[in-house]
């Protein structure tokens, strides 16, 4: 399967490279958003290799996230054939964030 990252991950993706750039620490910043690209390209052959979203279960569309390290939050749904990453979340925020 193919692993596809909505407008709103990559942004997501930006905003976490910026925020370390803007730190002083453009290498972590980087490598962060490198490890999240990493994470996520293991869904090709282990889509379901993440849990069920619980803060998005009421939803109904089958949302399901990986986490990356102790901070990051891959957020992704399976189609037929793709697997399409629609939020990269930091988990030090409140989770209702992560709603539409």
């Amino acid at each position: 399967m193919k692993v596809i990252f909505s407008f709103n991950a990559l942004r997501r993706l930006r905003q976490i490279r910026d925020y370390f750039r803007r730190s002083g620490n453009a290498a972590k910043g980087t490598r962060t958003a490198n490890e999240i690209v990493n994470r996520a390209e293991e869904l090709a052959d282990n889509p379901e290799l993440g849990p069920e979203e619980e803060n998005l279960v009421e939803l109904g569309l089958g949302h399901r996230s990986l986490l990356v390290g102790k901070m990051y939050k891959i957020v992704y749904r399976i189609f037929k054939k793709e697997i399409r990453v629609t939020d990269v979340f930091d988990v030090r925020q409140d989770p209702d964030k992560m709603k539409p």
